[in-house]
């Protein structure tokens, strides 16, 4: 009974275009009801998808097949600028040779993508800090907010990272940094609060010379890049949060900040031992959708990142971020994404962040994953929606 717009029309492309490609119905039932009942209640089946699909077609899918109208592709027109990007053009007939055809076009430049090379490099805070930050790749600059667990070297390579360095410094420079107490950055260190977090994020745009970047934040990232585009908002010409939270576990309720209490706990008897139990909890929780090469990875990081005693130290100061008061501050054009399903953040703190963030876009990703793991249809929608958002 509702009117419907042009999300109807978007729908139904998706509909099509995923029959033409995976050669079955996204949804059907034995009856127009019950195939009624597998839309509202069923994903469409992404595995029948060829394995080759380029990711940023199976973005283009999932944003038009979206039950939730408010995050569906606006208008048609973006759909075909996504179909523009990745089906090489027509060729005029001045461009094919007598008797011949049309030469193909050349494949994204894969190859060079492979031979990114990074460039790390050293910083120091204002209490003296050492911050090891990497830039790679050429064109507008996008600067990654440090996340927990990182190590410019470590992850550069990783299954659980190397796609998002990859995709991210495919027509950018993309500048990150290990955060205080963890991987190349100095890991012995007095100050782990908060406000040393958004200071060393102020340390590496200043060393790497960028007037005016885009600023992405990842789980507790999103939080110091909040707090960054408060106080530089003239810098800031795009602020992407994924995953990310106002309020840390100790500030959202009593149940949360006794979960907390006893995470840390685990983490100081278990962090960085051979303890497959406790690294196995830490991680499914991270990435419950990995592969074993995926979770086994992530497990050898934390031996790898902190010690145990600046771990529980780094959580502590995590689980007590509140930047709740900042985000009706927010001056900069905002795009925040969250995992429906999301193990490690919940859903309602990514609706938080929208919905105070003046002008935010909200944008649902169907997963379980924390951080999107390559190959699920979550990701690709994720990138799409990343380079709308900057018009890349």
């Amino acid at each position: 009974g509702a009117p419907t717009d042009q999300r109807t029309d978007v729908w139904s492309f998706g509909v099509v275009l995923f029959e033409m490609l995976a050669g079955r119905r996204p949804f059907s039932g034995s009856s127009p009801a019950h195939t009624l009942a597998r839309i509202l209640e069923r994903d469409p089946p992404w595995e029948a998808l060829p394995a080759d699909m380029p990711q940023s077609v199976i973005g283009l899918l999932q944003g038009c097949l979206t039950r939730d109208a408010d995050t569906r592709l606006r208008h048609i027109a973006e759909a075909a600028a996504v179909l523009e990007r990745v089906v090489p053009h027509r060729a005029d007939s001045s461009e094919i040779p007598p008797g011949g055809q049309a030469a193909p076009e050349e494949p994204p430049s894969t190859a060079s993508l492979q031979r990114l090379e990074q460039e790390i490099r050293f910083c120091t805070a204002s209490d003296g800090v050492r911050i090891a930050y990497a830039t790679v790749g050429s064109g507008p600059v996008i600067v990654k907010a440090a996340n927990w667990l990182n190590h410019l070297e470590y992850d550069w390579g990783s299954p659980v990272w190397r796609h998002v360095f990859r995709e991210l410094a495919r027509d950018n420079m993309l500048v990150r940094y290990d955060e205080r107490g963890n991987g190349l950055s100095d890991r012995d260190v007095e100050d782990l609060s908060f406000g040393a977090f958004v200071r060393d994020l102020e340390t590496v745009v200043d060393a790497a010379g960028h007037e005016r970047f885009a600023l992405f934040g990842i789980s507790q990232g999103a939080s110091v890049s909040i707090a960054y585009s408060v106080a530089h908002p003239e810098r800031v010409s795009h602020l992407v949060l994924l995953g990310g939270y106002a309020l840390g576990r100790s500030r959202r309720s009593p149940e949360a900040a006794e979960q907390a209490d006893a995470m840390r706990t685990l983490m100081r008897l278990g962090w960085g031992q051979d303890n497959d139990q406790f690294r196995q909890l830490f991680t499914s929780s991270m990435i419950p959708g990995a592969t074993r090469e995926q979770m086994q990875w992530f497990n050898d990081l934390q031996r790898m990142t902190a010690s145990a005693a600046t771990a529980v130290r780094l959580r502590s100061a995590f689980d007590g971020i509140d930047v709740s008061e900042l985000l009706g501050r927010v001056r900069v054009p905002t795009l925040v994404l969250h995992a429906r399903g999301d193990a490690a953040v919940p859903f309602e703190q990514g609706r938080m962040l929208a919905s105070r963030i003046p002008g935010a876009r909200f944008c649902t990703l169907e997963s379980q994953n924390h951080l999107l793991l390559e190959g699920e249809p979550a990701w690709a929608r994720f990138l799409m929606e990343f380079k709308r958002f900057l018009g890349t």
